[in-house]
């Protein structure tokens, strides 16, 4: 590597410096503690949600009002507040998403359910990529995040339409990435395991505590437990230059439980 290509201590402190991210759901769960890494990291953030009192007052007093905006922001409709509001648009995080209430069994699942995860989890990260990319064509250059789920590679981890709209935004993960590469703008996803947000505890009805340990006992990789702070981490990376030749990638965040088998286990331990 040329000397000249070597990441400077200044640079890799603050990894998106002068850049300008949009992060629909912003205001809470993953959306917020990437919001707050984002600014740490020298980005200029807009929140884009519907949950306006938490989404200004995490601008107000955390992320800082120069840094910071808040947007009302229905995903299923059309908008272009970072480009309006900043000028420009670097990073866009589709990460707004829905679940429906847990029906195992699907003659018991409602067609308005199903339409109505689609409509968010699906069309509003179709529509994200749209205006993220109307900004990042001219220049050239751009990162593209969604938000998707152990439950995009795996079945039965989720109810059908939410294990549906999160395949769809990995084959729009897909597509997009093929189009835009010719324009220097990447386009990738996070697929995170079970973590503590207030739409995993709501949709299986359990608090923190008890959750995590549930989860824990399903997930491969035992004494870590994920957290909201890991799958900022990831998007931090695909939304730097650190990523610059990463695109049309589905990044698993789940320490290793969608390439297991539960019911093939040859490597038992003896336990002490």
């Amino acid at each position: 590597m040329a000397s000249n290509e070597i990441i400077s201590t200044t640079t890799w402190q603050r990894r998106l410096e002068g850049k300008v991210a949009l992060i629909t759901g912003g205001a809470s769960g993953i959306g917020e503690c990437t919001a707050k890494l984002f600014v740490h990291h020298g980005a200029k953030v807009v929140i884009a949600d519907i949950q306006d009192d938490l989404g200004h007052a995490l601008c107000a007093n955390v992320l800082g009002s120069t840094n910071s905006l808040y947007v009302h922001c229905d995903v299923t409709e059309e908008s272009q507040a970072a480009v309006e509001t900043f000028g420009k648009l670097d990073i866009m995080m589709n990460n707004a998403g829905i679940a429906d209430p847990s029906k195992p069994r699907i003659i018991d699942n409602d067609k308005h359910d199903f339409d109505r995860v689609l409509s968010i989890n699906v069309t509003g990260v179709f529509l994200g990529i749209k205006h993220a990319a109307q900004a990042m064509i001219p220049a050239k250059t751009g990162s593209i995040l969604s938000t998707a789920s152990v439950a995009s590679y795996t079945g039965g981890s989720a109810s059908h339409a939410y294990t549906c709209s999160k395949h769809a935004v990995v084959g729009l993960t897909k597509n997009a990435a093929v189009e835009l590469g010719q324009f220097g703008i990447r386009v990738n996803c996070l697929s995170p395991f079970a973590l503590v947000t207030p739409l995993a505890t709501k949709f299986v009805g359990l608090d923190g505590p008890e959750f995590e340990k549930i989860m824990g006992s399903k997930a491969n990789l035992k004494g870590v437990t994920l957290k909201a702070e890991d799958v900022a981490n990831a998007a931090l990376f695909l939304a730097s230059d650190e990523s610059r030749y990463v695109s049309g990638h589905n990044l698993f965040i789940d320490g290793g439980f969608s390439i297991v088998n539960p019911n093939i286990d040859i490597f038992q331990y003896p336990q002490n």
